[in-house]
């Protein structure tokens, strides 16, 4: 399937679908996971879901690590009923499921990067998945300027229209004013001429 957006591949009972797919992971010791969202977008202050679901044989072991260029960050590791353990790092901003999901709250710009979940059963078998998280910043300084300059070209636009109003009732009285002016000094001259 080369050339296609999205692929399968199997390989020691491992599928996996790239692209907007699902991507699904089967271990041979009957452990499966799947990523119904590998890529996910995010702006600052966002809380995010990174989603999973598997299915194993007894309870199992669920892990999740945060890699990015800042390094490695174990989030949180938790075996569903019995304990979970949540890094100090992300201690007020994670939340955990039952289904192995975990949900980041006012995500920033170092949650960017690779998340990966790691679900162990009893017996050793083991099944990983990897979410992208991309984060963008809203640049509110951008937003604030193009306001700012709306606002200032709204006030001077607004200043010479009133200013050219200005102008206009002052041309319509001056010329008035010379109309009459011309009026009578015809007047004047007129009768000047009859006297005469």
């Amino acid at each position: 399937m080369e050339g296609e957006s999205s692929s399968v591949s199997q390989s020691e009972g491992r599928r996996v679908t790239l692209g907007n797919a699902a991507v699904r992971r089967e271990a041979p010791g009957g452990v499966s996971l799947v990523v119904p969202q590998p890529n996910i977008n995010a702006t600052v202050a966002q809380n995010i879901l990174l989603s999973v679901e598997y299915s194993c044989r007894g309870i199992a072991t669920i892990e999740w690590k945060h890699v990015s260029s800042w390094g490695t960050t174990s989030i949180v590791e938790w075996k569903i009923g019995n304990y979970v353990n949540i890094s100090t790092v992300y201690k007020d901003r994670v939340t955990t499921f039952e289904n192995g999901s975990i949900q980041l709250h006012n995500v920033g710009m170092r949650d960017a990067g690779y998340y990966f979940v790691t679900v162990t059963e009893e017996y050793g078998n083991n099944a990983y998945g990897t979410i992208i998280v991309n984060v963008y910043e809203i640049i509110y300084e951008d937003l604030h300027f193009v306001a700012v300059l709306f606002a200032f070209l709204a006030a001077v636009s607004a200043i010479l229209i009133c200013f050219m109003w200005l102008c206009n009732k002052s041309l319509h009285l001056f010329q008035k004013k010379t109309h009459k002016l011309t009026a009578s000094t015809t007047e004047e001259i007129e009768l000047e001429t009859i006297e005469c």
